[in-house]
């Protein structure tokens, strides 16, 4: 089974028609959708089609992107777990290439933006910060920013509930010693709704959180029991 992933903030206009092309990507697999509504303040809610394979886990406040991430990972299904942005922009066609490789001995499967439609200022402060982040975690991934991933629900064991998460994922996976790699994706202009992050409230906490990660996973302890 799969189990598709999506956080969501103010997607009014994108939530039904993403779930569409969700189910087209996804014909002929079992599947769920968890859909986490972080609090959001337009018609998001509403806007969700009723399905059976529809799920949704509604903050009684806004948390943030990670914590609506972890929510819907534990709170997940599946065999294998699919993340998603709710913008739009991660094209769910790119979904099956995805799982193809992960069934090629892999844990994790990070897909990066090879055409990014973005402003030149977002993609030169994403270039700068991926590229620092990658040296300091030596998660080896070029586009952590990218959230489109899939990965074995094994995977989710290294992860933890703090702001940022999100930014980290890659780097707690392999830090507890799963396989990963990366493919090209896919990447759409934005057509509806606007970005909730800035430069401003990414660049210092994602410097003060690569430290912490840094730390943590110097500390880690990967436990291997030997057969009976």
């Amino acid at each position: 089974m799969l189990s598709v992933v999506i956080p969501l903030y103010n997607e009014e206009d994108n939530v039904a028609p993403l779930c569409e092309e969700i189910a087209q990507a996804l014909s002929g697999h079992n599947y769920e959708i968890v859909l986490v509504d972080d609090k959001s303040s337009d018609q998001t809610l509403s806007r969700i089609p009723v399905q059976p394979h529809i799920r949704v886990i509604k903050f009684s406040k806004n948390t943030g992107q990670s914590g609506a991430m972890y929510s819907g990972i534990q709170a997940a299904h599946g065999d294998v777990l699919i993340l998603m942005d709710g913008d739009r922009q991660n094209d769910p066609a790119d979904i099956p290439k995805l799982l193809a490789r992960l069934e090629q001995g892999f844990d994790l499967v990070c897909g990066y933006r090879a055409s990014r439609k973005d402003t030149l200022s977002k993609r030169l402060t994403s270039r700068f910060a991926n590229a620092i982040r990658s040296r300091f975690t030596r998660d080896g991934v070029r586009d952590t920013g990218c959230t489109l991933k899939v990965m074995r629900r094994e995977c989710r064991e290294a992860l933890l509930p703090f702001n940022g998460m999100h930014r980290f994922i890659p780097a707690l996976i392999k830090g507890m010693g799963f396989r990963i790699t990366e493919l090209p994706v896919h990447h759409r202009p934005r057509v509806a709704g606007v970005s909730k992050y800035g430069f401003g409230n990414r660049a210092l906490r994602a410097t003060t959180d690569m430290f912490a990660v840094r730390w943590l996973l110097s500390r880690q302890i990967q436990i291997k029991i030997l057969p009976e």
